[in-house]
């Protein structure tokens, strides 16, 4: 009898597998394949292995393995491979070596596998450790539920590393790059432990593990845990504008530091984010795991906690916005799409599904979004899982405003609004940086028949008792037409450092002249518009003739502002109109201050592993200096983790330039970020694309 058999050599041929399987970009010597694909190994035997030996593979994964969850297969050599079921295929023999394909059900958990073959010679068999290798799901394949037909977007929203996020407010709509970085170092590592830290994970190892075969658990359970709530999970929420003890949201630029951040301090929530962190953070999971996804910005979106599609929002008479009810109306919120199919709703429900890691509402007893089928949205089909009813409310509720007197505890209805929530929803075209209008995915065109009938019909759902729905009916048509109307314009540049000049413009809708009393209120907001500082207030009275418009000009000093702006550097205006014939009518509008911009620019060529250096050149453009200035940056294959440059002090009007160097590690295109901050300017942000020759 020979001696025992021992494996001399293990080839992954993961340069090979890594191209064929589309991972190529995952770093690290472990094979990473994708589902119902073969990959090839090469195993060089020590001893007299002969043609013709049986081998057994068998393939694990999780804690428990067994066959019956799926979570552990053995298979033979077998003539051809199989489409459900693990199989081996030897390819080729050389001198005590054998090429073998290994092929994966197309319905086969993701994660960690082990690998080990059982050799079986003379009667005596041995089980020998071939290693491990990561199974990810595969959106090449057609059988795959994740599977993407158009390459470009199998491209952008599976491959690519680099995203464009918008923000800012439905009248002025901005972007800022960001660092998915899916395929960095340790990033695959994280996105599986943040799996096996879910609350499913601790509940129930085997069956959680069995159970990520499918995208629709797997994207449900990352929802939980891209926030800390519940589970101690990836970020924690901060919308208060107090990020003391923490860095503010608006200061990440990329997905790699938070994750990173959170395993290095042993899984404590990282501090803090907001929801394009979430969307964010939530995309670099989805993709590096194989799910496409995007990140999708609703501008005016209504945050409708008790699901009766009407948004309450309440004013004293001064106009102040009062912290009143638990509805709310945020500036913008991003969430995530993931694409995959719905076995569970029928054909017709496939395609994109939101996500969404922010944590608003708590779904069975946990904070966690999804997935809804963006199509059942747009039907009105809130009754299928999961949370449907509150995304539809996030793009279609109505709004109604009201004026409350805290002395009688009385309320009046202000104004309604059918047509303001949900507007320019948007995300990243694909293979540039431009913005892409998608509102046509979720909702029929506003006021259009077809959208009044859908929002009906999911009304009918959300509040079964009619009389509850008559009520937000009835309020439509019980607001007395208003004697006059008016509207905010803005009057010079909206600019950090420059006064801010509007012009409120009164308009009498009668042939009587009128009385006007108007207290005006402005406050600093988050983009959620919580407001967080008084900022400035002024009564104006005003006499308007028949049919007469009047401008009045309203100034809010750079002085009065300074100090009380959130890093959101947004303000609301509002001004409550007190018409002598006894109407109120309620003007506002959200103004987002731009911060003053930064240029950045390559002095040179840049080329793989030669260093090359970048320009970063700011000008103050206030009359007063500004201190504790710094510069960061960050880029995949450009800049190992982030830098940090200390800036001097600026005068008024002066001009700095900061050089750093770079040196790419690896060619193509590449994405530099810029993020410039000092003690009157938070977060400026710019990045620069820069092609790297090979």
């Amino acid at each position: 009898m020979g001696q025992a058999l021992t494996l001399r050599e293990i080839n992954w041929q993961r340069n090979e597998n890594g191209s064929a399987h589309h991972t190529d970009k995952y770093p690290g010597k472990e094979l990473v394949a994708r589902r119902g694909q073969a990959f090839t190994i090469v195993l060089t035997f020590s001893g007299e292995w002969k043609t013709g030996q049986g081998l057994t593979f068998i393939a694990r994964t999780g804690p428990r393995p067994s066959s019956q969850a799926k979570t552990q297969a053995e298979f033979d050599i077998s003539k051809t491979a199989s489409k459900d079921t693990w199989s081996a295929v030897l390819q080729s023999t050389g001198s005590g070596s054998a090429s073998i394909s290994i092929s994966s059900p197309v319905t086969a958990p993701i994660g960690r596998y082990r690998l080990s073959v059982k050799v079986s010679l003379g009667g005596r068999s041995s089980t020998l450790n071939i290693g491990t290798f990561v199974l990810l799901f595969n959106p090449w394949s057609k059988e795959d539920e994740v599977f993407m037909p158009d390459a470009a977007e199998r491209n952008e929203y599976v491959l690519e590393e680099f995203g464009v996020l918008f923000v800012g407010s439905a009248s002025s709509i901005y972007s800022f790059g960001w660092n998915y970085g899916q395929f960095q170092k340790d990033i695959l590592d994280i996105c599986l432990s943040i799996l096996d830290r879910s609350l499913e994970y601790r509940r129930d190892a085997a069956t959680d593990v069995s159970r990520r075969n499918d995208p629709k658990y797997v994207g449900r359970v990352l929802t939980a845990m891209v926030n800390s709530l519940d589970d101690n999970g990836v970020l924690m929420g901060n919308w208060s504008g107090d990020y003391s003890g923490g860095k503010s949201p608006n200061s990440w630029s990329g997905s790699v530091a938070i994750l990173l951040n959170w395993k290095e301090s042993g899984y404590k929530p990282v501090k803090f984010g907001q929801c394009w962190v979430f969307a964010a953070v939530l995309a670099t999971v989805l993709r590096c795991l194989g799910i496409p996804s995007r990140a999708i910005s609703n501008f005016d979106s209504a945050h409708d906690a008790d699901e009766n599609l009407t948004v309450d929002e309440y004013y004293d008479s001064a106009g102040n916005p009062l912290k009143r009810g638990i509805d709310s109306v945020w500036n913008f919120h991003v969430w995530n799409e993931g694409w995959f199919t719905r076995s569970d709703l029928g054909s017709s429900y496939g395609g994109w599904q939101v996500l969404d890691a922010t944590p608003q509402e708590t779904s069975e007893g946990i904070y966690q979004c999804g997935p809804a089928s963006v199509t059942a949205i747009k039907e009105g089909d809130v009754d299928l899982r999961y949370e449907a009813p509150f995304i539809f409310a996030e793009v279609n509720a109505d709004r109604i405003a009201w004026s409350y007197d805290s002395r009688t505890g009385k309320k009046k209805p202000l104004h309604t609004d059918t047509k303001s929530i949900g507007r320019f929803i948007s995300t990243k075209a694909v293979g540039s940086y431009a913005r892409v209008d998608v509102t046509n995915n979720y909702k029929y065109e506003e006021g259009s028949q077809k959208e009044r009938e859908i929002f009906k019909k999911a009304h009918e759902k959300m509040v079964p008792d009619a009389e509850l729905r008559g009520t937000s009916a009835r309020l439509l048509e019980i607001i007395p037409k208003p004697d006059i109307s008016g509207k905010f314009k803005v009057d010079s540049p909206l600019e950090v450092g420059k006064d801010v000049n509007l012009i409120l413009i009164l308009s009498n809708l009668t042939s009587v002249a009128r009385n006007v009393k108007a207290n005006i209120t402005a406050w600093a907001i988050v983009y959620t518009r919580k407001p967080i500082r008084e900022i400035w207030k002024d009564t104006l009275s005003v006499t308007l003739a028949a049919n007469e418009e009047k401008q009045l000009p309203i100034k809010i000093t750079y002085a009065e502002y300074q100090q009380r702006l959130t890093t959101d550097n947004m303000i609301q205006i509002t001004a409550l109109c007190q018409v002598q014939s006894g109407t109120e009518v309620l003007v506002q509008r959200e103004l987002t201050v731009t911060n003053p911009p930064i240029d950045m620019k390559v002095l040179g060529e840049a080329k793989v592993n030669e260093a090359v250096d970048v320009e970063v050149m700011f000008t103050n453009p206030i009359n007063e200096e500004v201190k504790d200035c710094m510069l960061r940056a960050e880029g995949n294959d450009l800049l190992k983790g982030s830098l940090k440059i200390n800036v001097p002090s600026l005068k008024p009007n002066e001009r700095s330039a900061v050089q750093f160097e770079i040196i790419p590690t690896k060619g193509g295109t590449k994405q530099l970020l810029i993020n410039f901050s000092c003690d009157k300017f938070s977060d400026i942000k710019a990045f620069e694309t820069i092609n790297v020759a090979k």
